[in-house]
């Protein structure tokens, strides 16, 4: 069973920039999408960015222009580069591949906190 593995969470203070990544432990074979999801204390999970397999990037409407998402094919790798953070933005963030099958693989988790 493929396992993605996140990293790169952590404590930073408003404004800073943080980078997330998820990297699969093996090949995972039609890839539909890329994703991350966060979820916050007494909220349900939502969606952040999401980048597909042709390379079509989406954002959820709150992280437009601070967040960026890409890959690296190579390195079976996908990124979440966060700038200008929010205590909003507090959360634990999940990494989700979704193939063409509508199986969906996730990650652990990994925890990002903005506060002063």
């Amino acid at each position: 069973q493929v396992q993605l593995m996140e990293s790169g969470g952590g404590l930073v203070q408003p404004g800073g920039s943080l980078r997330l990544s998820c990297t699969a432990s093996g090949i995972i074979f039609n890839i539909y999408y890329m994703g991350w999801h966060r979820q916050a204390p007494g909220k349900q999970r939502e969606l952040v960015a999401t980048i597909t397999n042709g390379g079509s990037t989406n954002y959820a409407d709150s992280v437009k222009g601070r967040f960026t998402i890409s890959r690296d094919n190579a390195k079976n790798t996908v990124y979440l580069q966060m700038n200008s953070l929010k205590p909003e933005d507090t959360a634990v963030y999940y990494c989700n591949w979704k193939n063409l099958y509508g199986f969906d693989y996730w990650g652990q988790g990994t925890q990002v906190t903005v506060s002063s």
